[in-house]
């Protein structure tokens, strides 16, 4: 179980039931969302303890959710990821609960990311979602500073810490 804490304009995307948010059973924690109204449309998520992007898809906004743990099992293992590790994170996702945005760094890393993506995609209407996830991964990141400094490093220094190499 995990909370995804939504932007104003994907919850009136989505129209989920919003909840109180919760602890989360997963070891990455809980996660960050926004649309991305390009051509085709996107959502990108955001873990809010390591900072790790993920984007996808957003149409069926409704099953954004749903799909989102696929995304995140795709950029892990990209990022050499053990298997053990991503198994037991993806089989943790199994429900969520819809939250307002409460974490203001978050969402600032969020915009941030963002104005990269845009940056970072195919002029030409093409987006690879695991290759700007990738990219902006190595971006450093203010919250991060005083550590691992970019979310790829953050991620990798979790998994470590649950002595998983």
């Amino acid at each position: 179980m995990f909370t995804l804490h939504c932007t104003k304009k994907l919850l009136d995307r989505m129209h989920p039931q919003i909840e109180t948010p919760r602890n989360a059973s997963t070891r990455l924690g809980n996660w960050y969302a926004t649309a991305l109204f390009w051509k085709p449309q996107m959502a990108l998520i955001v873990n809010e303890r390591t900072l790790l992007p993920v984007m996808l898809p957003l149409a069926p906004a409704a099953t954004v959710a749903q799909r989102f743990p696929a995304a995140l099992k795709t950029v892990l293992q990209a990022m050499d990821v053990p298997a053990e590790f991503i198994a037991a994170e993806i089989e943790s996702m199994n429900d969520v609960i819809y939250a307002k945005t409460s974490n203001r760094s978050v969402v600032g890393v969020m915009n941030e990311f963002v104005f990269l993506a845009d940056g970072y995609r195919d002029r030409n209407g093409l987006i690879d979602p695991l290759t700007v996830s990738l990219r902006l991964a190595q971006t450093p990141c203010g919250p991060l500073y005083k550590d691992a400094i970019t979310p790829d490093n953050a991620v990798r220094e979790l998994v470590i810490g649950y002595g998983v190499h």
